[in-house]
């Protein structure tokens, strides 16, 4: 792999670990909708901006519909409860629990889409869910409520994205000719017009005590310029130039910049436990993958 293309990969991985640093600093104010709204509101427009300046043709191949319900599974439902989480839990947790995503999709395959469950696999889901469990139990936050609400809502997240992988390869396919970019953008859009009425519900019930301050609006332009537009332009990229398998491991790499950004930004403790149970996770990431090439497309629409 070429230097230029190992940059972008961390590049990626620190991109994508610093959402939940965002998370952490804007959910709380806002509120879930809110956060999440603003989200993909960003991100659409974001893409939009980039879609002109590349002067990208403007070809659904009448599968915008598609597009936007899967907007709906992999940005619009999982943005949402990482907005949940982000008031229950640190970053360097949901950045972690992030990590179980192809986990999730093992299981999803192999009990909705006829996906065989092998030996290899099934140790590394069990890793995986030990991963989570030693996470839980030692970390830095006790085990209550709390914690545990915020754990559903990551794992909740993540079959989304399961669910949504395997929709996306049944739905669109690599062969379809569909530019990743206009994906992309009708996803956006698909999980702005997903969230808009929640929003409105949300502003109903409940409106925000306050609207924060520079640095929760700065944090949200990070979030859904940076960590959400830019980097699916980033991601795509990288499997065009690099291929899925290793632009894959983005994946062990964002729970270390989670973490790293919640201690050195927020201030967040730091535990073993999070090296205990990453370690775990990673293992199960890579027993996973190692042998079964033919799973890997469930997890390219992957969002923190």
């Amino acid at each position: 792999m070429r230097p230029l293309d190992t940059l972008r990969l961390l590049a990626l991985a620190a991109i994508w670990g610093a959402s939940f640093l965002f998370l952490r600093v804007i959910a709380p104010v806002l509120g879930t909708f809110p956060t999440a709204f603003f989200r993909v509101l960003l991100a659409t427009a974001g893409l939009l901006v980039i879609l002109l300046l590349m002067r990208t043709r403007w070809e659904f191949q009448g599968k915008l519909g598609l597009c936007m319900v899967l907007g709906m599974i992999n940005s619009g439902v999982p943005f949402a409860l990482y907005s949940v989480a982000a008031q229950l839990v640190p970053a360097g947790y949901s950045a972690i629990f992030n990590a179980t995503t192809p986990m999730m999709g093992v299981l999803i395959g192999a009990l909705f889409f006829a996906e065989e469950l092998t030996l290899t696999k099934l140790i590394g889901v069990f890793s995986g869910l030990g991963g989570v469990a030693l996470l839980m139990r030692i970390g830095p936050v006790p085990v209550d409520t709390d914690l545990l609400l915020g754990a559903l809502a990551c794992l909740g997240a993540t079959a989304c994205y399961g669910f949504g992988g395997f929709l996306t390869r049944r739905w669109i396919g690599r062969d379809s000719g569909l530019d990743s970019k206009m994906v992309a953008f009708g996803s956006q859009v698909g999980a702005t017009l997903c969230l808009l009425p929640l929003f409105g519900l949300s502003l109903l019930n409940a409106a925000p005590a306050s609207w924060g301050d520079a640095t929760v609006w700065l944090s949200l332009l990070g979030l859904g310029l940076v960590c959400t537009a830019f980097a699916y332009i980033l991601y795509f990229r990288l499997l065009a130039d690099i291929g899925p398998v290793k632009t894959l491991t983005v994946t062990f790499l964002i729970p270390p910049f989670g973490v790293l950004w919640g201690v050195l930004l927020l201030g967040e403790p730091w535990s073993w436990a999070y090296v205990q149970g990453g370690a775990l996770i990673a293992l199960a990431l890579w027993l996973i993958l190692r042998q079964t090439p033919a799973a890997q497309p469930q997890s390219e629409l992957r969002r923190s």
